[in-house]
């Protein structure tokens, strides 16, 4: 069987947009070399669209090159130009914790150890004493202002208006990875490919200064079978802070991956090989209500991302929620973000309350006739126990953790009930 060089697995994997001369890139990916990626602090998480290219440092890494990975200090006060309007300037002290929690985000996804042992760099760090004259004679004269109006994501801002603070942001980006390759040899950068203008700006610049010639590389965007982009939903980012997106919600989005799209999310997210995501896709054509390859998606990158035990949890959870599993073992954490689409209905006390109230404020059923019919006929559900009476009082035992109760009709009509005082 033949082997593929590193250059190969990225072309299969569809993990390459756009890259410079791909034949010496090539040839440079089969040494050993130093590559960077940059993340810039515009919130405190990271989300879905960073997490390929923290998995592309982790393929790079493995492969024997050495990652550094950067955070945007700096970059993160000015902020890289939108296609349709300026963004707002974070203040600085905000930043700067947003900083501290990326840095420590971004280490948990390469090794420090080995010949090959990642950085985590701050650029901040080289540009917080630079002096505007400095900036503008060591760095702004290798910028043509003619080339700097072309790019796409200025053109489109020229008639509603761009400030010169990120009409500027390419010039710092451009910048670190000069100043990367000055300190530690960097030759290859990293991103997506709508940071592909300002990646080449920085290759550019490096020639111009020193002479040398290095190298880029950037992802495609992570798009559904539409076109329309993933990472940023209607609902919100796909963040991978657990608190912002819980481990339960992290594993559900990726189990709903549409058919279309989940052999390239195999090939890019996942370390999955080639004949194992061809079995993969071969299933969902033949056997899609399975999800066999959605569920490999979701439970690699929960794992990756969160952890075994996480991962462990979100499935018991969605398991639990159609009657296959005990909701009571689940923590209050955990169950709550399985409830968070369903139907909620609030209670402050328990006192004097129904199956049939219950039924009915959880959105279950229309009314309480519809309630009490569901019970008489064996329907109704308390927390995944039948309940057969129509007059049963709910108790202090039938809470969850969380304070929730989980009412089900059949075994596809759920609701929930969450008390806001402890009984």
């Amino acid at each position: 069987m033949s082997t593929m060089s590193l250059f190969e697995e990225f072309s299969w994997r569809g993990l390459i947009a756009h890259s410079t001369d791909p034949q010496a890139l090539a040839a440079a990916l089969d040494g050993e070399l130093t590559f960077y990626v940059g993340f810039d602090p515009s919130a405190p998480s990271l989300h879905m669209g960073n997490l390929l290219q923290l998995i592309t440092a982790q393929r790079l890494q493995r492969a024997g090159h050495r990652p550094i990975l950067l955070v945007g200090g700096s970059t993160g006060l000015i902020g890289d130009p939108r296609q349709t309007s300026e963004r707002k300037l974070n203040p600085a002290d905000v930043v700067q914790g947003w900083v501290e929690k990326i840095r420590s985000m971004v280490s948990r996804f390469v090794s420090f150890e080995g010949d090959n042992a990642a950085l985590v760099v701050n650029n901040y760090d080289w540009t917080v004493d630079l002096t505007i004259l400095d900036f503008l004679r060591d760095i702004g004269k290798y910028f043509s202002l003619n080339r700097m109006l072309d790019r796409e994501v200025v053109k489109s801002r020229l008639e509603s208006g761009i400030s010169f603070t990120e009409f500027s942001y390419v010039l710092l980006q451009s910048m670190d990875y000069l100043e990367l390759h000055r300190r530690f040899g960097a030759s290859l950068q990293t991103g997506g490919s709508d940071q592909w203008g300002n990646i080449t700006a920085g290759v550019e610049l490096i020639r111009k200064v020193t002479g040398d010639h290095v190298h880029a590389l950037s992802t495609p965007l992570i798009t559904k079978a539409d076109g329309t982009k993933y990472g940023k939903t209607e609902s919100g980012a796909v963040w991978l802070d657990p608190t912002m997106t819980s481990p339960y919600a992290f594993h559900q989005f990726f189990l709903n991956v549409e058919d279309a799209t989940v052999g390239n999310f195999l090939r890019m997210f996942t370390n999955r090989s080639r004949e194992e995501i061809a079995e993969l896709e071969t299933l969902t054509k033949t056997d899609p209500g399975r999800r066999a390859a959605q569920r490999v998606v979701a439970d690699d990158l929960t794992d990756l991302v969160h952890s075994p035990a996480e991962r462990h949890q979100a499935t018991q959870a969605a398991g639990a929620l159609f009657g296959q599993g005990d909701l009571s073992a689940l923590d209050a954490d955990t169950l709550l973000a399985a409830s968070a689409e369903l139907p909620t209905a609030t209670w402050s006390q328990l006192a004097d309350q129904t199956i049939l109230d219950a039924l009915v404020d959880s959105g279950v059923v229309a009314s309480r006739g519809a309630a009490k019919r569901t019970v008489l006929e064996g329907g109704a559900y308390l927390n995944n126990q039948r309940i057969s009476q129509a007059d049963y009082r709910l108790a202090a035992d039938d809470v969850l953790p969380g304070g929730l109760i989980i009412l089900r009709r059949g075994k596809k009509t759920i609701g929930a009930v969450r008390l806001t005082t402890t009984q």
